[in-house]
Order: C-alpha cells, then structure tokens, then sequence
C-alpha cells in the first residue's frame, strides 16, 4: 500500500538549485527524486543519532575516514 503524497512548495537559493540539478543531472534523475533520497538519508542519520551511533565516510571499511557531524 502506497502513503498518500503531499504537496511542499520549497525555496532554495541559486546555489543549492544548481547543486540540485548537477545530481539529478549525474544521475539521471529528478531534483524531487534528490530531495527525497536526501530526507531519507537525514532520516537514516537521526535515527542512528538516537540510538547512540555515529555516521561517516570509509574507503576502507576498517578505516573511518571522515565522520558527519553537525547535522540535528
């Protein structure tokens, strides 16, 4: 069973638009489909948050290399 959607009008400055249209560009995708992947990524991030783990960046999987922070 599909959520019912609902409508968001959104303004963004030039800056991030273009951002938004190189990854959609890259991608082969919309603008509306990177916002979403975006929100579930913070999604993804908040829960982690509230549950004590961390999010980062590895190239090795042994190895963190960067760790996000900063985001809620």
């Amino acid at each position: 069973m599909q959520a019912e959607k609902v409508r968001l009008n959104l303004q963004v400055s030039s800056e991030l638009n273009y951002a938004l249209e190189e990854m959609a560009d890259s991608s082969g995708s919309s603008k509306t489909d990177i916002i979403r992947q975006a929100l579930a990524l913070m999604k993804f991030a908040h829960t982690a948050k509230k549950n004590g783990k961390h999010l980062g960046v590895v190239s090795d999987p042994n190895k963190l290399d960067t760790e996000v922070v900063g985001l809620l």
